[in-house]
């Protein structure tokens, strides 16, 4: 197993890397499901009615939506620790995503980070994706941390 030292600079390789783009169209049901899925009760996301007199002109989804899209990246081939931990994830958004959007997705591996915390050694990863709409435009960044120790 790769030191500490050695993983770190072993990742560096990977920083950069970008996967394909994917893409999902939005459906009016994936939204609706998405916010019960998650305990969200905000007509916003189901009521058409409701949110049409919203400042929003019309159904959106939730913020944390394009979590459904995830781009695939290679897993690095780093020999370093037997734990592998979600770190949590955070997403910036532009515009909102709307039924009959059709969003792409492309991820690639920001930046890569060594820290010592009390349970040891940790090698820390954080994945950048951008999620655009069909015309090119920004809609939001999503920043994933995965975390090895």
């Amino acid at each position: 197993m790769l030191t500490l030292e050695a993983a770190v600079e072993k990742a560096r390789q990977y920083v950069g890397l970008v996967g394909p783009a994917v893409s999902m169209k939005v459906e009016r049901t994936t939204i609706r499901r998405f916010a019960e899925s998650i305990g969200d009760a905000n007509p916003l996301y189901y009521d058409e009615e409701f949110a049409r007199a919203t400042r929003w002109g019309g159904i959106i989804a939730p913020p944390t939506f394009l979590c459904l899209l995830l781009p695939p990246l290679p897993a690095p081939d780093i020999d370093f620790g037997t734990v592998k931990l979600n770190g949590g994830s955070v997403f910036e958004s532009f515009r909102p995503v709307r039924p009959g959007d059709v969003i792409i997705g492309q991820a690639e591996y920001a930046e890569v980070q060594a820290k010592q915390g009390k349970g040891g050694s940790m090698l820390i990863f954080q994945g950048r994706t951008r999620y655009t709409d069909g015309d090119g435009h920004l809609v939001a960044i999503g920043t994933g941390t995965g975390i090895q120790r």
